[in-house]
């Protein structure tokens, strides 16, 4: 009963900080402001032609690999995993690319996913990330809140 008490307490606490700052974020390096007009026009520029301009990914199969061993790009709408990460998993995803992000946490995994820093701005990417999450259902910008509010809660520690 106490651990539903608290995991309540932590979709309250993420959904108020959702609530308060929106698209703002704290820490992380996150801008206090995002452009999610601007995120949105940036996602087609660069990611669409590999998540799809609705967002709806590669393949209805997106979590099983092709002949090259990589997995397609999945889906970034409700029907994929990206409101299952924290904010951070997602900028560095998207900065560093998918190899160097989970290589910098222990794990080797062959990933398609290139990483974008040298030709989108910081700024820019979290754009793209508040766009996409725009374009979640409120349950799941909530869920996704709480999970960046762990990884603030583990970047402090």
């Amino acid at each position: 009963m106490r651990a539903v008490a608290v995991l309540a307490g932590a979709v309250v606490a993420g959904a108020a900080a959702w609530i308060l700052w929106g698209a703002k974020a704290e820490s992380f390096g996150q801008p206090e402001k995002v452009d999610i007009e601007a995120g949105g026009a940036l996602y087609q520029e660069n990611c669409a032609a590999c998540h799809g301009a609705d967002l709806e990914g590669q393949t209805e199969d997106w979590r099983s690999p092709g002949e090259d061993g990589l997995l397609p790009a999945p889906p970034h709408d409700e029907t994929g995993h990206t409101w299952h990460h924290g904010d951070m998993l997602l900028f560095n995803y998207t900065r560093l690319g998918g190899k160097a992000t989970l290589a910098r946490q222990g794990l080797e995994f062959q990933s398609g996913m290139p990483g974008f820093g040298d030709s989108l701005s910081d700024q820019e990417i979290w754009d793209i990330i508040a766009y996409i999450k725009s374009t979640w259902p409120e349950r799941m910008r909530e869920i996704q809140a709480v999970r960046t509010e762990a990884e603030r809660q583990q970047k402090q520690q």
